[in-house]
């Protein structure tokens, strides 16, 4: 039978990479760590960002008609469910930033805003329209909230597809990715300006919504070719064949090109303009970040480019799955890179508070995906497109 096993061994693996995780966490809080706040934002942004990125292509392959990656489909669903999960503790870290729990986002400042108070700054208090705590709460409500109400949507019309399949239907699940593409389309950068952007609360950039979304889509996609990689080696999904991999492959290749094309064109227009008040931003980085702002550059983009260019590459198993690796630990930097230093300046570190948290919530994230991918056979044979997929070749 074409289903997951979830053995003992992994739940085992799970659970104790989680245990690590709430260890770090609780040394850090114990040990007053400065940095314990920002790394529970780094991480539960963006495994909660590759679920997302999961829905995305989820939906994108119904509202393009796509039949190619039909036979892929139990994995973007399965990522997906740690949605719920990902956004609740999400929510609580940031519910705790915005009510002074910690100090990660400077506007929230009660004293920043006000003329009378030392700390008052005049840029922050002309953000405080947008940038206030009950406005910011309630956007926030309506992202993850959005976001969850469409992920049960399309679960419940995948559970229908799967027992009592009709055109009508399909229709029905087009249409819902068609919305939701429309809601994304907005929401995945205004939540990244108010989740990560408004830490550096000076600085702003037209670009960084697309920038974060970039990172985020070539996670999933990375994900989803190493979980369809794992279920290969494990003799599943007998329907996916090397064409199917190809095309993950393709996708993550093109993707860390898109990626860095947004790093350059976004740090090249400031640094052509060269106006004070907006190359902080990156002066920050340079001068305190400056190796591993530079090493993203080269194991998201050089890495990933100069192996994945040839078309052979794409369709090697074992080497597929270790660009992947890489691009996952890089994205993870990535993200570091955009929180830390409006957070924590020049005191930044990687140590056990970093790796254990990162640890921990892998852990958390391959626990909900895996026994997610468990409860339901891999089999998709009632989608429309389920023969196309079957037959694909380049």
């Amino acid at each position: 039978m074409n289903k997951f096993e979830f053995s003992p061994k992994l739940r085992n693996t799970s659970f104790a990479l989680i245990g690590i995780g709430i260890l770090a966490v609780a040394y850090g809080f114990i040990t007053h760590n400065h940095s314990t706040w920002p790394n529970l934002l780094i991480n539960g942004f963006y495994f909660t960002a590759i679920a997302l990125g999961a829905l995305f292509f989820w939906a994108l392959q119904y509202a393009a008609e796509a039949g190619w990656a039909v036979v892929v489909k139990r994995v973007p669903e399965a990522i997906a469910h740690y949605l719920p999960v990902g956004g609740l503790i999400l929510f609580v870290i940031l519910l705790a930033s915005v009510f002074h729990f910690n100090h990660i986002y400077h506007w929230a400042d009660p004293a920043v805003t006000d003329p009378n108070s030392e700390e008052y700054d005049s840029i922050i208090a002309g953000k405080t329209g947008f940038l206030n705590a009950p406005f910011y709460i309630i956007r926030t409500i309506i992202y993850l909230g959005g976001w969850i109400l469409f992920f049960r949507a399309f679960k419940k019309n995948s559970l229908i597809e799967d027992s009592n399949y009709s055109i009508a239907h399909w229709k029905k699940q087009q249409s819902l990715g068609a919305w939701f593409l429309v809601f994304f389309a907005v929401t995945s950068s205004t939540s990244a300006w108010d989740w990560i952007m408004s830490i550096d609360t000076h600085w702003f950039s037209t670009l960084f919504g697309w920038y974060v979304f970039s990172g985020m889509f070539v996670s999933a996609l990375t994900v989803i070719t190493l979980i369809v990689i794992y279920l290969k080696s494990q003799g599943l999904m007998p329907e996916v064949n090397d064409n199917h991999i190809h095309d993950l492959g393709k996708f993550m290749f093109a993707f860390s090109i898109f990626w860095t094309y947004l790093w350059f064109s976004q740090y090249m227009l400031y640094w052509y303009a060269n106006i004070p008040e907006e190359v902080t931003y990156y002066q920050e980085r340079f001068e305190n970040y400056h190796f591993i702002y530079i090493l993203n550059l080269f194991v998201n983009f050089f890495f990933p480019f100069l192996v994945l260019m040839k078309r052979g590459s794409k369709r090697r198993y074992g080497l597929l799955a270790f660009v992947g690796v890489i691009i996952i630990l890089g994205h993870w930097s990535d993200t570091f890179v955009m929180i830390m230093p409006g957070t924590v300046k020049e005191n930044w570190n990687i140590g056990i508070v970093e790796i254990g948290t990162f640890l921990g919530f892998l852990g958390l994230f391959s626990y909900v995906v895996l026994n997610a991918l468990s409860k339901r056979s891999l089999d998709v044979k009632n989608h429309i497109y389920y023969k196309e997929s079957v037959q694909h070749h380049i």
